[in-house]
């Protein structure tokens, strides 16, 4: 099999899957467990066999059209009744949903030899689609030896499969550095025109030059992998979602940005504020932060909100939340959730005190309260956060731009 140019369907799709798969297990390269199913039942059985929480998508998606995470045999149900079509000829794949890194190179090959001029992290953790995470390059927190396996399952998939030309791999390196393939795609991809600035390397035509015959030794390019920069280069997702109504703001699978910013400088977060100004991002160092966070997030949600509250911002959260935080020593003024019949959490939002808003959600939990909280925030231009990691992200870069008072010693 020879892949040539730029324009063919994903690797993962599933008229590829099972032959991908057999490649797989002949490179000895470890996949997250999946099945293709064409009936509900099927679905069903093949999460109870894979085990929850498992990532459903149709066999032929883009930007993440229609990808969930679903955490129980309901949720499942419903998505496969009502998200999609389901059979012979659209099936719907199952996968073991793996939380951990995400990491994603860009590549050339030309059939003898790979070159990968970068690997970029994400941010934010698997479950948030690619294109709506903040990208780093260089990586920031693998180590060198899963960058070394990185680069050898990059050399081994660009022969294996036959590309001559680009190609783009997003991986996940779990909390042991197991490292999994999320899907191979054997074309230009978004991260392109990023990290062409960023490395130096112009890769469309580097690829041009490979898909005309011309060899990557031949064009210079005898490593595999170049030094990488001293400077950090960061890309930004853009969003619009004051400008498209009824969509919602929750980051997921799905993709939803409509652009990007770069910004780069001598640290991670010098070159992290300026992408993030750029996206167009209301950074500030003072006001309020309203917090609704899920049950399962609220030890993690803990010391982030702390750091807020350390820095000087007064903090507001719904009933649960609030009781929460209080008993953490932070001091909180509770609002009564929508749901309960109370506007004062539109009125907060609306008054324009807020800075941030923090909101994540449990899977299968009623999502009234928290859909609406997100249309108010984004209809008034509330910076909104349904990402903990962004969050973190945000406050490393607020931390070395905001100036502390501290009072004199006795």
């Amino acid at each position: 099999m020879k892949i040539i140019g730029t324009d063919c369907a994903a690797i993962d799709r599933a008229e590829n899957r099972d032959a991908f798969e057999k490649l797989l297990k002949e490179l000895n390269i470890p996949q997250p467990k999946g099945r293709a199913v064409t009936r509900i039942e099927d679905g069903i059985a093949a999460a109870k066999e894979i085990g929850y929480p498992v990532l459903v998508r149709p066999s032929f998606v883009l930007g993440g059209r229609a990808m969930q995470i679903v955490a129980n045999e309901e949720q499942l149900k419903h998505y496969l009744r009502t998200a999609v079509e389901i059979d012979e000829d659209k099936p719907v794949l199952v996968d073991k949903y793996i939380q951990g890194r995400e990491v994603e190179i860009d590549a050339i090959c030309d059939g003898r030899d790979v070159f990968v001029p970068g690997i970029m992290e994400l941010i934010e953790r698997t479950g948030v689609h690619s294109g709506d995470s903040i990208s780093v390059y260089p990586s920031f927190s693998i180590s060198n030896k899963v960058k070394g396996v990185i680069l050898q399952y990059a050399k081994k998939l660009g022969l294996g499969i036959g590309i001559q030309g680009l190609f783009n791999i997003q991986f996940i390196v779990d909390k042991e550095d197991n490292i999994y393939i999320i899907e191979v795609n054997p074309r230009s991809s978004r991260t392109v025109p990023f990290l062409s600035k960023a490395t130096g390397f112009s890769l469309a035509d580097i690829a041009t030059e490979v898909i005309l015959g011309k060899s990557l030794k031949e064009q210079g390019f005898f490593d595999i992998y170049p030094e990488e920069k001293k400077r950090w280069y960061v890309k930004a997702p853009v969003f619009s979602f004051n400008k498209i109504h009824g969509l919602d703001a929750y980051l997921s699978p799905e993709m939803k940005s409509t652009g990007e910013a770069i910004g780069y400088d001598k640290t991670m977060t010098r070159a992290l504020y300026k992408a993030l100004q750029a996206s167009g991002m209301k950074l500030q160092n003072y006001g309020t932060v309203f917090a609704t966070i899920a049950d399962k997030d609220k030890e993690e949600a803990l010391p982030l909100i702390r750091r807020f509250y350390q820095l000087g911002f007064n903090i507001e959260a719904t009933t649960g939340t609030a009781k929460f935080l209080k008993a953490n020593g932070i001091r909180t003024h509770a609002l009564r959730k929508i749901g309960e019949g109370s506007d004062e959490i539109p009125k907060a939002l609306r008054q324009g005190h807020i800075a941030y808003v923090i909101n994540t959600r449990d899977p299968g939990a009623n999502e009234k309260d928290g859909i609406e909280i997100r249309q108010i925030a984004t209809e008034h231009n509330v910076t909104l956060f349904t990402a903990l990691d962004t969050i973190k992200a945000l406050l490393d870069v607020l931390e070395e731009t905001t100036l502390t008072i501290s009072t004199i010693d006795a």
